[in-house]
């Protein structure tokens, strides 16, 4: 390993050889560094980050962990993946070697974001980020010892503040929302498919077909630095077809015939996420003024779809393919407080069947044990 200034003698740099993780020899030479300590630190690390050493410091292990996974992700997945880790992970761990990061420090982590009052859902969204980084050592690289296996996960998966509203609830308050705005028409389809934000709002003409009394799910909307951004929808099981009900499908063809010189390639709604969340906001308060509507968010009109079909005992695998869920095991762990509801009533159910049908004589015998 060779250091020298550069020949204004201001800077030092580094040229040496190593071999990287495939034992490929190879050369390096990096500029620009203060002093020569800071220059052999820098070489250091390099290293044992070239050659999937442990001993290497967290904040390097990051850098391999995002460079390993970001092409598997999705854009809007990797910057909120690396908001939390770069604000509330990295800091922490900081100048540690990754092999040296025991199950005390992460609890002593966990400590430190609890005093903050972040939510629940908040602290086991950041929980989830620190797991994910060590899985990927211990899997990819071989880390010996998971310093999170053992200690209790942080946060909850439910905030347990989930809004659902009835049928009636939402008639009461699309009652007051002017039919004449196309946010009428996105409250209405949102609570009677159940589709996503996201998904809504990437919706084009050519993704309905009326005549079918159908909406295809291909892609998702976001909004990135005052840019439209439309992607493949969050899993692949979110690709799918929605029926939809022949009040919704007139609503829609009423709707659609407004749209002056609308493409099939053109959005069907074309405010953004912020815009529609502002509205509904307003326009819950509005009808607060006639009738009393329970305050929820917007993305809880997709739950009040759910817990829709789930009264009406529509089964699980439909319920969970409409609304796009990877898997059923999803829409059971997501709803399962409502289905604990239907438990009852089948229990209920048996109560009367029981009731109806008992014509068991008192005064038989059974000569079998039980």
């Amino acid at each position: 390993m060779f250091f020298a200034k550069d020949p204004k003698g201001k800077t030092w740099y580094v040229q040496f050889y190593y071999k990287d993780y495939a034992g490929n020899k190879k050369r390096k030479r990096k500029t620009g560094f203060v002093t020569k300590r800071e220059a052999e630190q820098w070489a250091y690390n390099f290293i044992k980050k070239e050659q999937s050493d442990m001993d290497m410091l967290f904040e390097d292990f990051v850098e391999s962990y995002w460079s390993d996974i970001q092409a598997d992700l999705k854009d809007s997945t990797v910057d909120t993946k690396k908001h939390i880790i770069d604000l509330h992970v990295t800091p922490y761990f900081k100048g540690r070697k990754v092999k040296e990061i025991t199950g005390q420090d992460i609890v002593k982590w966990q400590a430190e974001l609890k005093k903050k009052g972040y939510s629940e859902t908040y602290l086991r969204s950041i929980d989830a980020q620190i797991r994910a980084i060590f899985n990927h050592a211990t899997k990819v690289y071989y880390l010996s010892v998971n310093p999170c296996d053992g200690v209790k996960t942080m946060g909850k998966h439910k905030s347990g503040n989930m809004g659902i509203w009835s049928d009636e609830d939402f008639k009461a308050f699309i009652s007051t929302v002017n039919s004449d705005t196309s946010y009428y028409y996105a409250y209405k389809l949102m609570y009677w498919t159940g589709m996503r934000l996201g998904e809504m709002l990437a919706l084009t003409l050519g993704d309905l077909d009326l005549d079918d009394k159908s909406v295809m799910i291909t892609k998702t909307y976001r909004r990135k630095k005052g840019k439209d951004i439309i992607t493949l929808p969050k899993t692949e099981e979110s690709v799918r077809k929605i029926y939809l009900p022949t009040f919704l499908v007139d609503e829609l063809k009423n709707y659609t015939s407004r749209l002056y010189g609308i493409m099939k390639e053109d959005r069907l709604f074309a405010f953004s996420k912020g815009g529609i969340e502002k509205d509904f906001k307003n326009a819950i308060q509005n009808a607060n003024k006639t009738v009393y509507i329970k305050d929820i968010r917007l993305h809880d009109l997709r739950h009040s779809h759910a817990s829709l079909l789930i009264s009406k005992g529509i089964d699980v695998a439909a319920i969970s393919k409409r609304l796009g869920h990877r898997s059923i095991r999803v829409t059971l762990e997501t709803y399962c407080h409502l289905f604990d509801g239907m438990a009852k009533g089948v229990a209920d159910d048996l109560d009367k069947m029981f009731g109806a049908t008992n014509c068991v004589d008192d005064d038989f015998e059974d000569d079998e044990e039980e």
